[in-house]
Formats: structure tokens, sequence, C-alpha cells
């Protein structure tokens, strides 16, 4: 398990980088973002992925590793979102944002932590293929949460997926670094 969490934290400190070099680029543009449009920039880089492994080739010179760092960040601003509920044109500070990012992660971490003690890291034995499909199914759910005007009656709601989508992205790139997976 320690090897995990190293492997975790390494790839997440890859997506982190990513993300704060893009807000010291960009500010904070994805606070206009409303809910669906966080759910279709996942599903455009899910798709993409599943697509390629489908088709076994690929014109584009992005990576799929690329794909998955896009969701885990994707994911995170999912759930920044969530918390700051109003979608806004107000840029937030680079400190603040390295906040929230290191405090959603924190959770999201937690949650595999747990997860992984009781499936006894059955993700990996998992195909690349299945974390996309299973990518898919969580962002077919937030949508239909969505449409459920952010209601569930029995199942988990909106952050629970989005926290699964980072979990999923963030074993893919494992197993993609172990060399157990295409990049």
């Amino acid at each position: 398990m320690s090897n995990t969490i190293q492997q975790y934290d390494a790839a997440i400190q890859s997506c982190r980088d990513i993300f704060l070099k893009k807000t010291k680029d960009y500010g904070t543009s994805w606070r206009v973002l409303r809910p669906i449009s966080i759910v279709d920039q996942i599903f455009i880089k899910a798709q993409r992925i599943r697509t390629i492994q489908e088709k076994k080739t690929q014109k584009i010179g992005d990576d799929i590793a690329g794909e998955f760092k896009g969701m885990v960040n994707y994911g995170v601003i999912g759930l920044i979102q969530l918390e700051l509920q109003k979608s806004t044109a107000e840029d937030l500070p680079v400190a603040e944002v390295e906040r929230l990012y290191s405090e959603k992660i924190a959770f999201t971490k937690a949650t595999m932590l747990d997860k992984n003690h009781d499936y006894g890291e059955a993700w990996r034995e998992m195909s690349q293929e299945s974390f996309a499909d299973l990518i898919l199914v969580k962002l077919l759910r937030i949508r239909q949460i969505l449409a459920n005007d952010g209601k569930t009656l029995i199942s988990e709601g909106i952050d629970a997926n989005y926290v699964d989508i980072i979990n999923y992205s963030v074993f893919a790139l494992i197993l993609i670094e172990e060399g157990k997976h295409k990049g």
C-alpha cells in the first residue's frame, strides 16, 4: 500500500503542476463553467480514450496519459465548483486555487485509501478500457443527477462521482507509469 500512496502522490503532483501552470497562464477562466459543461469536458476526454482504444490508432499527438491528467483536473474543478456553487467570471488568486486543489485531492485520496482497504487494490488488475468505461458511466450518472435538479433518492451525489472519476484516472496513470497500460 505504501507504494500505492507514493505512486498516487506522484501522479497527482504531475496533474497539480499542470493545473497551477494553466492557472497562472489563464487565471481561473474555468469558474464560468456550469456543472454540465464540466461533465462534457470530461466526457470528451474519456470518449477520446475509448475511441483510440477501439480504433487502435490516433491522429492527434496528445497521449492517453494527458487525457487522464485532464480528467483529474476537470474532476477537481467540478468539486471546487460544487463548493463555490455560483459559476462566475470571478478570478481566484493562485494561492486560493492551490489550497482548494489540495483540499479536494486530500478528500479524494482519503476515499481511495478507504476503498483500497475494502477492495484490496482490485484496480491493479483492471484494464484501461474498464477505467474509460467506468468514467463514462459516472458522467452519465452525473448528467442524470443534474437532470433531477441535483437530487438523488438513494444514490451517491455528484461529488462522489467526481471523486471516483479522479481516482480511476489516477489509477490509470499509475498503471501507465508501470508499463501495464498504454500511455
